[in-house]
């Protein structure tokens, strides 16, 4: 896999990235709203099956290219599996022209000064290692961000850019995301105490890779501007975080050179019950919808 073609498009190339990272504790969710009940499997080995065979659905649907999509986020499980007989990480961009990224936190902790942090991550450089050999190009870690409190925000930058540093020196590229719930009593208080700090950490990062950031589309529009131009960031990216697709998008559409990365948003209206014509052009309506939010701005 070429390294410098993927670091090429994700810098440069309009589109989008996938959140196909879905893991155990919102497994059933994703499943239900596909059409699938929790009554139709009776382990996490029957789960697990099911939402990898409805992710290879999506990867391998017509639409779902590297003309609209540039990257997918996968789940650990997902990047270890198949699609069409190859390995996910090979298949997306061999076939689909799509860079893959793994989601490598373990999930988090209680809520504490107005945040949650990640829990730790046990085997990560083993983990990274082997995503790096499959041919993953980067990592996406979320933290949560509930409240303005500056003690609490620092703590989750401190802890992401520490992070991102390990994933770094795997030759990874490291998507940092310190989401700021949508549902946040004071969610732009909390988005400009984010800012600035992650101005901070990005503006003191040692060596000299790059990262990418992802964050909630803020209340203020374009509040990370100076981050989308930071010579250290090579792409600053949008959640949508519960917001419905069409919210999402128009809210996108006001923060100049931030693109979309969603999960939640892309996957509405995907049935398991569709006819796999039905399947596609439903997948293709929202993508159209999706990459036009990410490079056509008010």
């Amino acid at each position: 896999m070429s390294n410098d073609r993927m670091k090429s498009q994700m810098s440069t190339k309009a589109g989008f990235i996938a959140a196909l990272d879905q893991s155990g504790g919102s497994t059933p969710g994703a499943l239900k709203a596909y059409g699938i009940p929790e009554t139709a499997y009776s382990n996490d080995e029957e789960m697990f099956r099911l939402i990898h065979e409805m992710r290879v659905r999506i990867i391998t649907a017509p639409s779902f290219t590297g003309e609209k999509v540039i990257g997918a986020i996968l789940f650990e499980r997902t990047m270890d599996g198949e699609a069409n007989g190859k390995p996910v990480p090979t298949y997306l961009w061999e076939e689909r022209g799509v860079v893959p990224f793994l989601k490598i936190d373990k999930g988090l902790e209680d809520e504490a000064k107005g945040v949650r942090l990640m829990k730790p991550i046990p085997g990560l450089d083993t983990l990274l290692a082997r995503a790096a050999k499959l041919g993953v190009y980067g990592t996406k870690e979320r933290s949560v961000i509930n409240l303005p409190d500056r003690e609490g925000i620092a703590a989750v930058v401190k802890q992401q850019y520490e992070l991102a540093h390990q994933v770094a020196s795997h030759g990874l590229v490291p998507i940092i995301e310190p989401e700021v719930l949508v549902k946040s009593p004071d969610k732009k208080g909390a988005e400009a105490i984010l800012h600035d700090e992650l101005v901070k950490a990005t503006n003191a990062m040692p060596g000299d890779y790059k990262i990418m950031l992802k964050v909630t589309i803020p209340e203020q529009a374009d509040l990370y501007a100076d981050l989308v131009k930071h010579p250290r960031v090579e792409r600053v990216v949008a959640l949508s975080g519960g917001y419905p697709l069409d919210e999402a998008c128009e809210r996108l559409k006001k923060n100049h050179g931030m693109i979309a990365s969603f999960s939640r948003a892309l996957l509405g209206g995907l049935q398991h019950g569709m006819s796999d014509a039905e399947f596609d052009a439903t997948l293709s309506k929202t993508i159209d919808k999706i990459y036009d939010a990410s490079v056509n701005k008010i």
